[in-house]
């Protein structure tokens, strides 16, 4: 959307804001019951695994100068790329509402004047962000991530230092292998962004690096903070713990301004993605209506457990990416002129069903890694099989 680039300190900035999110502080509330140690072990395995994936795919977009639904044609082809696209969008404006719902009612447990008020709020915070444009909010970037970096550590002061409730009882604990998981999941719900910024970088590799590991860095912190909540203050509401600590107009700054900081990449990268499916689109515009579609979402639809929603953006992008990465630095084959690739998306299918099968079997990685794994080595076996086939024809 814009030509200037952005340096390695702007995006790291941006993956900071991304990892401060109420959302990943209430997905860290479910591993309480491992414990406060092997919860922590868990956290911090899926997030090198899910952050590694996060970097290749940052760095395909960020040498090629695609977006991150462009440079899936290096594999699908065109109408390949489309398809992913048209997903990528579905799945931002349902990330989009998850977010301004999770916002919203968390806003609402401390200055309580409605729901839908809040929800109106956030989106229209959201849409001033949009309209600024990625490029050009480096100063209140700057401010932002500031406030938002003092206020967690007040946050944090509180939860592991401050009075503590009365601990939480848990009858049943997640295997490991399920924790690990739905700490890659996180990262993972990254993979369709992530070129869409590291493409403007100016140092593509650097930039690409600082954000995976500032991301991951952060989001580690923001799952361990809803994790300590529910094992040492007995609460896994981080409003309710606001409310109780007396944070106020703090604790509304940070779950605003978090909201905000990190929905606006959603809806940013869903006005890219959408100028992939249909090239006249006016990417700014998009982005406007798939924030106001998400601030509609949150006010009309209960959105309480997104559980199932990061495995669905697992189980269609995982496979997305293990090929990609297998044809752009293994086999370094460009689908780009074709049409589709039939055969890549036969193995993405695979891959995606296979994830499916995968997320009932408990391994210690995670199904994401195992799925992965299985997808690069199909993609790489139809790889020496074309090379094969086109030296004997010759």
């Amino acid at each position: 959307m814009e030509n200037k680039q952005t340096s390695v300190f702007n995006n790291a900035l941006i993956w900071f804001g991304a990892g401060v999110s109420i959302a990943e502080i209430i997905t860290g509330t479910y591993f309480a019951p491992l414990g406060f140690a092997k919860g922590t072990a868990a956290i911090l395995l899926g997030h090198l695994i899910g952050c590694s994936l996060l970097f290749f795919a940052g760095y395909i977009g960020g040498v090629s100068r695609k977006s991150a639904m462009e440079t899936t044609k290096f594999s699908f082809g065109d109408i390949g790329s489309r398809f992913f696209a048209l997903l990528n969008v579905l799945q931002l404006v349902g990330w989009t509402g998850i977010m301004i719902y999770d916002g919203s009612l968390a806003v609402n447990e401390i200055f309580s004047f409605g729901k839908w008020v809040w929800c109106l709020v956030i989106g229209a915070l959201i849409i001033i962000w949009i309209v600024i444009g990625i490029t050009n909010l480096g100063k209140i970037n700057v401010f932002t991530m500031s406030l938002l970096f003092i206020l967690t550590l007040v946050l944090c002061k509180i939860i592991f230092f401050g009075e503590k409730g009365e601990a939480s009882v848990f009858e049943e604990a997640m295997s490991f292998g399920s924790a690990v998981e739905l700490a890659v999941a996180m990262p993972l719900s990254w993979l369709p962004l992530i070129s869409d910024y590291t493409k403007e970088a100016e140092k593509p590799f650097r930039a690409t690096l600082a954000s995976s590991v500032i991301y991951g860095a952060v989001s580690c912190w923001m799952y361990i903070i809803g994790m300590g909540a529910a094992i040492f203050t007995g609460e896994s509401d981080i409003a309710a713990i606001a409310v109780k600590s007396g944070l106020g107009i703090a604790g509304l700054i940070i779950i605003i301004l978090s909201t905000v900081t990190t929905t606006f990449l959603d809806a940013f990268s869903a006005g890219i993605s959408a100028k992939t499916v249909f090239e006249k689109l006016d990417g700014k515009i998009t982005a406007i209506a798939v924030a106001s579609l998400g601030t509609a979402g949150a006010i009309l639809f209960n959105m309480d457990n997104i559980t199932d929603f990061l495995y669905y953006i697992g189980s269609v992008f995982a496979p997305v990416i293990a090929i990609l990465i297998a044809d752009f630095f293994v086999i370094k084959r460009d689908s780009s002129g074709k049409k589709i690739d039939i055969a890549k998306i036969i193995i993405w299918i695979l891959g995606f069903v296979l994830y499916r099968i995968l997320m009932s079997v408990d391994f210690i990685l995670g199904c994401t890694v195992l799925d992965m794994v299985l997808t690069f080595i199909f993609t790489l076996i139809w790889g020496c099989y074309t090379t094969y086939r086109g030296s004997t024809l010759r």
